[in-house]
This record gives structure tokens, sequence and C-alpha cells, in this order.
């Protein structure tokens, strides 16, 4: 006698969508830069990819409700002098971006309300320490204005001092008003 055999997964009768383009973002020039973090961030109002840029980096932020055809000319977020290589979202203000470059600084942006109108070139805040180009980002979960940030490693000691910085940017983001 013959017995079917199927293959018990709770995924079997998963089918995946793709969306119209109407509902997708086209003509993004996503950053060719390879590192080990990711080309995007989101949060509940925007959506935020490094891209590629010359004389330095750059990245768009959109609104989520945005969708479509994107145009070249749209407005970036645009301050450092070497390729962004992280950005993350602040958990506690979605209006905080910082990203990271490969000139070794960590800059703090402020976005719109209501998104970028012009192009955004002056950063809330430059944190400068960092002796390697600055590969992780990230915000601390529950408490609010300390980013962590991290150099690049090769081959080295990952607990030599000067690696890894925690910025605590109570004092610098209450004096400039976020």
């Amino acid at each position: 006698m013959f017995r079917r055999v199927v293959r018990a997964s709770k995924f079997r009768h998963v089918f995946g969508q793709a969306l119209k383009n109407d509902q997708c973002y086209d003509d993004i020039r996503v950053s060719r830069v390879t590192w080990d973090s990711s080309f995007c961030a989101v949060n509940p109002k925007f959506v935020a990819i490094i891209i590629e840029a010359s004389g330095g980096g750059a990245f768009l932020v959109l609104p989520l409700h945005k969708s479509g055809r994107i145009d070249k000319a749209y407005p970036t977020v645009c301050g450092h002098t070497g390729p962004v290589l992280d950005i993350d979202w602040c958990p506690h203000n979605d209006q905080v971006i910082a990203s990271g470059s490969e000139d070794c600084t960590v800059m703090v942006w402020q976005i719109p309300e209501n998104g970028l109108v012009t192009g955004l070139s002056e950063p809330v805040v430059v944190l400068e320490g960092h002796s390697k180009r600055v590969g992780i980002i990230t915000w601390h979960p529950t408490a609010r204005n300390v980013l962590l940030s991290a150099e690049q490693l090769f081959g080295e000691n990952c607990y030599r001092p000067g690696t890894i910085s925690v910025f605590p940017l109570i004092k610098e983001m209450l004096f400039k008003g976020i």
C-alpha cells in the first residue's frame, strides 16, 4: 500500500505577493560601499536609505506615505566627507537620526516634522574621537540620548581603549533644543 508523506511545516501554506510599482520605492541610488550594517533604517514616520553621493556621504529620508519613483533631485542629508556606513533612528524621538561615516565622525541630525523640503547639511551634533571609520551606530533602547558607536577592527583586540565610544548626548542635545 502506498502512503503519501507530507512534510510537516508551519510555512507550508504561506505565500508572498509582490507589491505594485506605485507602492514601492523606485530609482534610488543605494550605496555600494560594503560594510556589516544595513543600508536603511525605518521608524514609524520615515525610512532612511544610504545612497551613492559624490564628494562625501549622504542619505535620503523619505516619509513612509511617499512611494513610487524618487526624483534624483530629492533633498538629501549630507554632511560627511566620506561615505556613510551606518544610520540609526533614535527610539525616543522620531525626528532624530545618527550617522557614522568613513570620515571617523558621528553626526546626529534633526529631521523636520514633515520630512525634508530642502537638503540638510548642518547636523545638530558632530561627535569626533574615532581614529578609524565608524561602522556601527546604535542608540540605547531604554536610556534617552545615549548613543554607541564603534570603529572598524582589523585583527585588533576589540577591548582596546578608544575602539567603542558611548556618547551621552544629554548636554549637547538639550543645549541644541532637541
